[in-house]
């Protein structure tokens, strides 16, 4: 069985779109907010340098910081989907490094800038200003990459 990630900036729909995927399936999993922080802050890849995180999380969807990468391995989630800001190439790597053992399926959420700004006013916590510079990282390293 396949994972697949929903990537994109803050506000560009992933937890929408996650949720909607994984509804439609009934063995699957959404996987929400930063996985690589959950999985393990010593696990090398998952440490991102010179990228703020936008939180850390503890994801009772796949029990908790140390095996939820090892449980997506060992196919105890059948169908995972995962949100994650997939903006470089070395972060999709690293998914494929510790995710080997099943197909990953990569799809990009790229909306205007605009739409992103207006979903961000409708939200409690405000962030556009903060990540919005993840829209050019995205355009300029993973132009061609995911659908």
């Amino acid at each position: 069985m396949r994972v697949i990630i929903i990537s994109g900036i803050p506000g560009a729909g992933k937890t929408t779109v996650a949720r909607m995927l994984a509804a439609r399936f009934e063995r699957a999993a959404h996987i929400e907010g930063d996985l690589a922080d959950t999985i393990s802050s010593s696990a090398g890849w998952c440490h991102r340098r010179g990228r703020p995180r936008m939180r850390r999380t503890r994801s009772s969807s796949c029990g908790g910081r140390t095996s939820a990468c090892s449980r997506i391995r060992s196919r105890v989630l059948v169908f995972p989907v995962i949100d994650d800001v997939v903006v470089a190439p070395a972060v999709l790597d690293g998914y494929r490094r510790r995710l080997r053992s099943r197909p990953l399926l990569l799809a990009e959420l790229v909306p205007r800038l605009d739409v992103v700004q207006a979903r961000d006013r409708d939200r409690d916590k405000h962030v556009f200003s903060i990540w919005r510079h993840l829209d050019a990282q995205l355009q300029t390293s993973m132009p061609h990459v995911g659908l």
